[in-house]
């Protein structure tokens, strides 16, 4: 027996323990309650009549770097629906307020194998699009079988996971050559597809450059630039355990030189709101939650953004942002995000999910390597003491950004094929 058939059939046995995990997940704010079913492959809406188009997005920045994507797939054929599946809660706010019209948002559900079947009897998609990095045997071997084409978008795969999969050959080329096409998020990244098994991998650039700007809600930005006044003010934007300690050591080396500093804090993770807040209060600093309604007060020393979906809107204020997700094993976050919004991008050692990008933005001196507090409290104070240097580093990073800009018409063009050859609605054609 092949490891795929092992693992296929461990996934239908192991189903009760996988609803123990969800629940878990949920009493950590994890998963949604409320939508649970969906993780399982039941549904919470009909399928629409016509074409399907499925598109994975695994979190919030596969889901922010689809959107473009959707709307140009909407745009090419007006008969079709376009279902997004994502997995995570952030990524479900941001698509359930940002999807078009004929566009919809279900949770995934978990790649076992009964629950798969649920999802694919249900929805029957014609065409399925995998954002980056999503490779679950279940779902990509059973959506194969029933003749859906696949396409994989800005896919990516590190030299350390390009490893493991080596290890296990047959199981690489099992999945990826199942999929009609893979596009790889670097030239590298096409690379490694093809050794592992993609019948045709190709390179037309990264699709992140392409994603329109973060939103920002008009009065939510007057009120909160109105309590900021003109006081110093960073962003330490999309943070991890660990990461709001190095924001809170930072403001304590930088509040003496910079009276009324105020730093931001907005973790990736809304749900720790409240141990980040008895964090910041056994650490002496004076702190506000978003979350609670509130606004800045002049003797607050950090705002705690602590909600969903407004980095567009935190961005547009602070001038300064360090990228979280960046200073252990997590890879990083998506800092073209803060570089459309003209701001100067501080960052950690570990950028591995973009390493790509933030080479481009280090090639154009538009980004700052620190490790550490003291690195960290240097670095966002020499931009505070220098608007001109901080100027620079911004208008740099929107360089970046904006020179990279056409890979959505490479990747449209090469999707156009398979869109046409979607079958017209019945009573067409």
């Amino acid at each position: 027996m092949t490891g795929f058939a092992v693992y296929r059939g461990a996934t239908a046995l192991i189903a009760p323990l996988v609803r123990l995990y969800l629940r878990r997940r949920a009493a950590l704010g994890k998963e949604d309650p409320a939508r649970m079913a969906e993780r399982r492959g039941i549904p919470s809406r009909p399928r629409p009549d016509g074409p399907l188009v499925w598109l994975h997005a695994a979190s919030v920045g596969e889901a922010q770097s689809a959107l473009a994507l959707i709307e140009r797939i909407l745009a090419r054929r007006g008969d079709l629906t376009v279902l997004v599946t994502s997995g995570t809660v952030t990524s479900a706010a941001l698509l359930d307020r940002r999807l078009p019209a004929r566009a919809l948002h279900q949770f995934a559900p978990v790649d076992v194998l009964p629950w798969v079947r649920g999802f694919l009897d249900h929805w029957r998609p014609d065409l399925a699009l995998f954002m980056e990095s999503e490779l679950w045997p279940n779902l990509i071997a059973e959506t194969a079988g029933r003749g859906c084409p696949l396409v994989l978008i800005n896919g990516r795969l590190s030299a350390r996971s390009d490893a493991r999969w080596r290890r296990v050959p047959a199981l690489g080329r099992a999945l990826l050559g199942r999929f009609a096409l893979v596009l790889g998020q670097t030239g590298a990244d096409r690379d490694r597809f093809a050794g592992l098994g993609a019948p045709r991998a190709e390179y037309l650039g990264n699709l992140k450059y392409s994603a329109d700007p973060l939103p920002a809600d008009d009065v939510a930005l007057a009120l909160l630039a109105r309590a900021i006044g003109d006081r110093p003010v960073w962003l330490a934007a999309s943070t991890h355990p660990g990461e709001e300690e190095l924001a809170a050591a930072a403001h304590r080396r930088l509040a003496a030189a910079h009276p009324g500093l105020l730093t931001v804090i907005a973790p990736r993770h809304p749900a720790r709101g409240p141990e980040i807040a008895a964090m910041l209060a056994a650490g002496g600093l004076t702190a506000a939650r978003r979350a609670e309604g509130v606004l800045p007060q002049p003797d607050d020393a950090v705002y705690l953004a602590d909600t969903l979906g407004e980095l567009g809107l935190l961005y547009r204020l602070a001038g300064i942002a360090f990228i979280g997700g960046s200073t252990g094993q997590l890879g990083g976050h998506n800092p073209l995000e803060a570089a459309q919004l003209s701001c100067a991008i501080l960052h950690g050692p570990d950028m591995a999910n973009f390493r790509t990008v933030a080479a481009d933005l280090k090639a154009a001196g538009a980004a700052l390597d620190v490790d550490g507090a003291e690195a960290l409290a240097a670095a966002v104070g020499r931009l505070l003491d220098d608007p001109a240097e901080r100027d620079r580093l911004a208008r740099a990073a929107r360089k970046v950004t904006e020179a990279n800009r056409d890979a959505l018409d490479r990747v449209a063009v090469a999707l156009g094929p398979f869109l046409d050859a979607l079958p017209a609605p019945a009573g067409r054609g």
